[in-house]
């Protein structure tokens, strides 16, 4: 009996360790994103190249666990393989995945620079809307009532946020580019939630690996496509012309600029890595979930750092954001409960029928 309960106690620090990351590292990342354009930032696309861009810190864990599993799988006593699937397939993955993280990342900047980073922060928990609706229709996630209040929840917060344009104090930022913040904010979670779900069906049907170098593969490679992207981009919009001068003239000089752009590339790949640990772990949806956990810490950060108005409308939509958050949680309680309750009755089952064919 020690040893399946020491592979649970494992298995809950993994998904532990992987939420603590998720959580603070999208904290911390969303927080310096709106410093940089706090500052005198004024790149989308820098802001969004370095949300993907701090990929090659992967790579020595990509070898790591690549050169463990081929040492594993050479050993004699290894007999099972796992058919990789062909390298054309793979690319076109990668390159899909690419882009849209690319457009996503994109739309994120484009909210990030427009809005107040606590309303983004909130508008950013309709991720959870979205990844159900997706979930349901790629990975065979089933609508429950605690799932349905959820979404309805998060569904009056962003409607709040949107009737509350007018109280934002926002200076210097007219209403149509708040709206269009809004608009792209919400454009972006839809995004990532379609990303995630699409993710997870390919582990399922495609890569059908269950290992963590899978997991890395999917977060480097994409993330290279998107790197590229982000160059093209920032190379045809012209915006590499005005980087010399965004550096010189950033409020809190040349050495905070390089350091707030490198530590969001390496706070935001910290986040993904172990969102996609999540994803290979349990699920998507439950993964959305985890990184939803951070939304709520954001609004309350962002009044202390950026001083943020937090008015009772916002306070209000903070309150549905959670809400609606432990409802999710409660229905994966429900759903992990009866997960064992039925793998204890299918264990008792075959035991009685192993005694019945000793017999």
């Amino acid at each position: 009996m020690k040893l399946p309960r020491l592979k649970h106690y494992k298995w809950w620090l993994r998904i532990a360790s992987y939420s603590f990351f998720l959580i603070a590292g999208q904290a911390v990342a969303t927080l310096l994103g709106r410093l940089y354009f706090d500052q005198g930032g004024n790149s989308k696309w820098m802001a969004t190249f370095v949300q993907s861009a701090g990929f090659p810190t992967l790579l020595p864990l990509l070898f790591f666990f690549s050169s463990s599993l081929r040492s594993t799988a050479s050993t004699p006593l290894n007999t099972s393989s796992t058919k990789l699937p062909p390298l054309s397939t793979l690319t076109f993955l990668y390159f899909a995945f690419g882009l849209m993280l690319t457009g996503g990342n994109l739309m994120y900047s484009y909210g990030l620079s427009y809005l107040p980073v606590s309303t983004y922060s909130l508008l950013c928990a309709t991720q959870l809307a979205f990844n159900a609706l997706f979930s349901f229709f790629f990975n065979s996630q089933k609508f429950t009532p605690f799932i349905l209040n959820s979404l309805v929840l998060l569904t009056i917060s962003a409607s709040l946020l949107a009737v509350n344009t007018n109280s934002e104090n926002m200076t210097g930022i007219p209403k149509g580019k708040y709206v269009i913040g809004f608009l792209c904010t919400l454009g972006a979670s839809a995004t990532f939630s379609l990303n995630l779900s699409l993710v997870q069906l390919s582990f399922q049907k495609v890569i059908k690996t269950e290992t963590f170098s899978a997991v890395l593969d999917m977060q480097i490679y994409p993330s290279f496509v998107a790197t590229c992207g982000c160059v093209v981009g920032l190379f045809a919009s012209g915006e590499w012309k005005i980087l010399g001068n965004e550096m010189e003239n950033y409020g809190k000089g040349r050495v905070s600029y390089m350091m707030t752009l490198i530590w969001t590339g390496l706070t935001w790949q910290i986040s993904q890595t172990a969102m996609l640990g999540l994803i290979f772990e349990v699920s998507s949806l439950f993964s959305n979930v985890i990184s939803t956990l951070a939304y709520p810490v954001v609004p309350i950060l962002a009044v202390m750092f950026f001083h943020d108005k937090m008015d009772g409308v916002k306070v209000m939509a903070l309150v549905l954001a959670v809400w609606g958050l432990l409802s999710y949680i409660y229905q994966h309680y429900l759903d992990d409960s009866k997960s064992k309750v039925n793998k204890t009755s299918d264990n008792e089952a075959s035991g009685a029928g192993a005694v019945i064919e000793v017999c």
